[in-house]
Formats: C-alpha cells, structure tokens, sequence
C-alpha cells in the first residue's frame, strides 16, 4: 500500500491560499518569450523559480543557453528510490489582443474558482502546482519518498530548441531518472483526468510575397501590375482540398502513421456532444478531412492552417494602395511518422510550385516538433493513475493530444522512460487566447496529484 498522505495533504490545506498568492506573483512577470523585449522579464520569471525552488530545500540554479534560459532543481535524498523528472515552462503566449481580456492580463484576477491571467494555465499554474507539492512534503516532512528533479524551460512558446540541445547534449546525463511528469494538457472533461499518450508535432512557416518595389495606387497601377496579396490568396488556396478537406501537398501524407483500429473504438467511445461543442465555439458545423470524426481529426491527424495575413492597408476607413508585398504565418500540426524538416522541405517546393506570375516568394522554417506516441503502461504509471484517482474520483483515460509539447519526444528518445502527460486544465482554459483562465480548485488538486503520486512512486522497485 502506498505511504498515507494525510499529512501532507492537510498542510496543503492550511496553506492552500497561499500559494495561490505566490502564483500570482509568478503570473505577474509577463514573461513572453518570442518577443526580445520581454528578455528581462523571461530572466525575472526564471529567477523567480530558482528562489522557490531553494525556498523549497532543493538546490536549484539558472542553467544559460543560447537561448532563454532553463530552471534546473533537484532533491536527492532518498538513494535507492525511485526518480521522478518535473518539467514545465515559465514562458508565456504574447497576451495581443489585450483589448479582448476581461481584465489585464498580467494582473492575475480570481472570478469564483477561475483565475485568469496570461500563462495561469499555459502553463505557470500547472508547473507551479509541481513545486509546491515538494514544497508542502518537503516541509511537513522533512524529506520525501523518493528523489526529485526539475527541469523547466524559458522558451517552449518560441520553439523550445535550447532545451531540446541541453537534454541531447551534457544535460541527458543529470537529468537521469524513472519517470518524467509533465502538466501541460488538460483533464479529458470536468472531473475526469485523462493520460496522454500521443501528441502532435508541428512546423511553422512564413511566406513572404513582393510584386513592386514600393506601395502602387490601385487605379493607376491596378490590372498592370501583379497585386502580391492577391498572390498570397492564390498560394494560401492552394494548400488544402476543399472538397475533400485533404492538404493538398504533394508528399504530404507519405508517412502518416494510420490510426489503429482500437484507437478508433477507444475515441468512439468517449463522450462527445458535437451540438454542444459547436454552440460552444459558435461556429454551425464541423468541416474537416474526409473519412474522420472531429475528434479524430483534432487528435490524429495532421492539419496545415494559416495563423495570420498581413500586408498592405489595414487602418481605418480606405486606402487604394496596391501592396509592394504581403505575407503569411502557416502552421502543420504533424503525426506519427511525419518529419517536421522533411514537411517544411515539401511545402515549400509547393508554395514555389504554384504561385502565380509576377511576384517572388520567400519560405522561412520558423520552427519544429517530432510528434510522439509514448508508452503509458508498467508500475509507474499505475502509481499515477491511482494518484489522479484518488484526487479527481475517477481514474485517467487514455486519449491523445492536438497540441505540440516540443520537448516529449526529446525526453522519450534521450531518457528512454516513461513520459507522463498528466494535466489539471480543462478544454475552456483559453490558452494562447484573450482572457487565459486556471480554475483555483484545479490548481489545489494538482498539488494534492502529485503528493499522492510521490508516495505512491515511493513504494516502486527503480
């Protein structure tokens, strides 16, 4: 039987609001990593941890890269035990369009059980539930049942790659352990925890068209000259079939792993009310790639979307401007067995393929991610389904993801232990949108999940 975890758990009730007050101040630091203006502030952020993290009774340290840096903490007192890696990211999404928040987003403002701010789910609250679970044991205690690292990073939201060089390099021999947890998903429904065994991957590109070298009054140059957003439009309709909801990428689907037959069943078999899914985004269907549940789709298969168009006019009121360029921001959310390099190598062959006459285009690799399917069986993972459940009153349900963890598949390969993407989010969390929300009640019973989980993972032969 696992080590009874009353004690800890009612420290964490005594003590539960302030933590809360302590994220707060965490979610205060606008910590964008994408935007070289914040740097300070990334710096700030990952300070902050460092101080927590030895506030804690760990060593812990700012690990520099070339990049933003990564937080590194670890307790290591119990030989012989099991160990457990901890990863999380304190950076966040930029918080545009800040118009649209109901407050500002980095004064973090608690309505009823939600606490909204920028990175409140995404993911400072998920990962700061993390330390202050060690926190609490290490404090009521003394000491902890087994050993504990943490590894969290400064710049998941801007591609991830310093941690991803770290982990490859020197860095995979220190962060040697059984088990990595990961809380950067969300729980499958209200109440219902779910396990994720499988993520997307992605790639991300920019196209840049130029037709003139400088701006062209419409009426005098228009029907002339080659429009480059007009250009751009052409590509953009050229990467999907519409009928078929089919990317229309030469080569693209060459090495699309199929989903399994029971994967199939399994998804069918959860719960979905596609009414109340569309009434929910307001939208009055679903439309997507032929021969695949929305569900499907949104978990299993890849996709190719434009993120944003700019060019040309875009102020109030009229301006006949004929744009000397335009451009686009696209990203293709891979599976198994696509190769982000290999999916940015086809399309750009095929933006150069088919756009029209009298303009030139530029294709930039932004960034990458390996998708991932990782095993979510042994000890282990029974030790974190039991902690889940007892905390959230049902066990997890295996499900895969849409979204990209760029480090997983990192951490599969180089660690060659079970990754486990346990999250306390839920679906309406509003990540990388207006008004980001973390339910208070959610971020309690995360820290409560992973003091389960330690005393569970305790009584595991390493």
């Amino acid at each position: 039987m696992p080590r009874d975890s009353r004690d800890v758990l009612s420290r964490i009730e005594r003590e539960k609001e302030g933590y809360l007050e302590e994220l707060k101040d965490y979610l205060r630091i606008p910590s964008i990593s994408t935007d070289p203006a914040y740097r300070g502030e990334v710096l700030r952020a990952s300070d902050f941890l460092v101080e927590k993290l030895r506030h804690a009774g760990l060593s812990a340290e700012r690990v520099e890269t070339s990049g933003h840096p990564l937080v590194y903490g670890e307790w290591n007192g119990a030989p012989g035990k099991p160990t457990v890696l901890f990863y999380g990211h304190y950076d966040v999404q930029p918080a545009d369009p800040v118009e649209l928040w109901r407050h500002p987003p980095f004064e973090p403002t608690v309505e009823g059980d939600r606490l909204y701010a920028r990175g409140a789910t995404d993911d400072k609250g998920q990962s700061f539930a993390h330390v202050k679970a060690v926190a609490a044991a290490l404090a009521e205690r003394g000491s902890l049942p087994v050993n504990v690292k943490f590894l969290v990073e400064g710049e998941e939201e801007a591609g991830g790659a310093a941690i991803d060089r770290y982990v490859r390099g020197d860095g995979g021999k220190r962060l040697a352990c059984d088990c990595v947890w990961i809380s950067d998903s969300s729980l499958f429904a209200p109440g219902q925890p779910a396990l994720v065994y499988g993520l997307r991957g992605i790639v991300y590109m920019e196209i840049k068209v130029t037709g003139p070298n400088r701006d062209l009054h419409s009426g005098t140059f228009g029907g002339a000259v080659a429009n480059p957003l007009n250009a751009l439009g052409h590509i953009i309709s050229q990467l999907r079939d519409p009928k078929s909801g089919r990317i229309a990428i030469p080569g693209f689907y060459d090495a699309v792993r199929p989903l399994a037959d029971w994967e199939r069943a399994e998804f069918a078999r959860l719960p979905f009310d596609e009414a109340a899914f569309k009434a929910d985004l307001g939208v009055a269907e679903l439309p997507g790639e032929e021969g695949f549940t929305p569900r499907e789709r949104a978990w299993a298969r890849p996709t190719c979307d434009v993120n944003g168009i700019f060019g040309g006019y875009m102020g109030q009121g009229a301006k006949t401007v004929l744009p000397s360029w335009g451009g686009a921001k696209v990203s293709m959310r891979l599976v198994p067995d696509q190769d982000p390099a290999e999916i940015a190598r086809l399309f750009t062959a095929h933006v150069h393929r088919v756009k029209p006459a009298g303009v030139t285009v530029e294709v930039t690799y932004i960034h990458g991610a390996e998708p991932t399917v990782v095993t979510v069986e042994g000890p282990i993972v029974e030790a974190a389904s039991a902690a889940m459940a007892a905390t959230w009153g049902a066990p997890p349900v295996r499900i895969r993801e849409g979204g990209s963890i760029p480090i997983v598949s990192t951490f599969s390969a180089v660690l060659q232990k079970p990754v486990l993407l346990l999250g306390f989010g839920l679906t309406d969390d509003a990540l990388h949108s207006p008004n980001e929300k973390f339910n208070v009640s959610h971020f309690y019973n995360g820290i409560r999940s992973v003091v389960r989980f330690l005393d569970g993972l305790g009584d595991v032969k390493p």
